[in-house]
């Protein structure tokens, strides 16, 4: 799984869930949608997780919770094709995005939207696609 990293904010403009959703388009579409929190914002932080609790969400229904405006601390979207982990979206301190993915087109799709968008180094991708560090849980 390889990875892209940029900055949540482009100015005065924040890159939300919702943005990010929109702009990947028909790549997730089809997703499950698993989502953990360190920090409640929002009571649909909690309704996000709690049907991430279940079998998850797809696609349509993570991002009726997310709208445009929901601004998050410390996220992590894990997006799903059967059982198998595709793509990664995680939020740090409303102040970077990582995002991993199998697809190399949903990366190249970023890039093009994010121009300042730096790869992330292989060798801090552990096996199953996350980051070193603390992951939201």
């Amino acid at each position: 799984m390889k990875g892209i990293t940029f900055p949540a904010w482009h100015g005065k403009h924040y890159v939300t869930l919702a943005e990010l959703l929109v702009r990947l388009g028909s790549f997730d579409l089809d997703l499950t949608w698993r989502v953990e929190f360190d920090e409640i914002v929002d009571p649909r932080c909690a309704e996000m997780e709690r049907r991430s609790a279940d079998a998850g969400m797809d696609t349509l229904t993570l991002l009726s919770l997310t709208t445009p405006f929901l601004q998050l601390i410390d996220a992590e979207a894990r997006g799903f094709a059967g059982d198998e982990l595709v793509l990664v979206l995680t939020e740090f301190d409303s102040s970077s995005w990582d995002v991993r993915a199998v697809d190399e087109r949903v990366l190249s799709e970023l890039r093009h939207h994010y121009p300042g968008a730096k790869d992330l180094s292989a060798g801090a991708l552990t096996p199953d696609g996350a980051t070193g560090g603390s992951p939201p849980r």
